[in-house]
């Protein structure tokens, strides 16, 4: 959508702070009537504004305490190269967000692991695995400072 007015970002503002929101009370919220607003909210999906709705969970609420920063170089930069790496790290479920990345490195994860020996298998069994890479430098999150799942609207 190239062009988003008052009411579409009063709406995604909404929808952030609390995405189970009934269409009634959104359409309240921005001023339309049910019908309109119902009708703006499928435009917004469809044009892919609004890519769909989850529940956020705490990791640690599943026992998952650690998170690793993983910075991977590639042997190449090979459009099959980055594909048969980009197909291999999507089945990995430890890997949180994956980056395609300028600079010194090629990638760069965001790992959840249980524990150290957890992310031991995860770098066994997963990261090395990954086909053509060359280098890995993990780095460990002492703290979350802030995490946020919107930019601002």
């Amino acid at each position: 959508m190239a062009h988003l007015d008052a009411i579409d970002a009063a709406i995604l503002k909404a929808l952030q702070q609390n995405g189970r929101i009934s269409n009634a009370e959104l359409a309240e919220r921005v001023g339309l009537s049910p019908s309109a607003c119902s009708r703006r909210l499928d435009i917004l999906e469809k044009s892919g504004t609004v890519t769909g709705y989850h529940a956020r969970i705490s990791p640690k609420a599943l026992d998952y305490k650690m998170i690793a920063i993983v910075h991977i170089s590639l042997s190449g930069q090979f459009a099959k190269t980055l594909a048969e790496f980009e197909a291999a790290v999507k089945l990995c479920p430890n890997v949180l967000v994956c980056y395609l990345m300028s600079g010194e490195y090629d990638y760069i994860l965001r790992v959840a692991a249980k524990d150290l020996e957890d992310y031991e298998r995860i770098h066994r069994d997963w990261l090395s695995a990954f086909p053509h890479v060359v280098k890995i430098n993990s780095s460990f999150a002492l703290r979350e400072i802030i995490d946020r799942p919107n930019v601002g609207v």
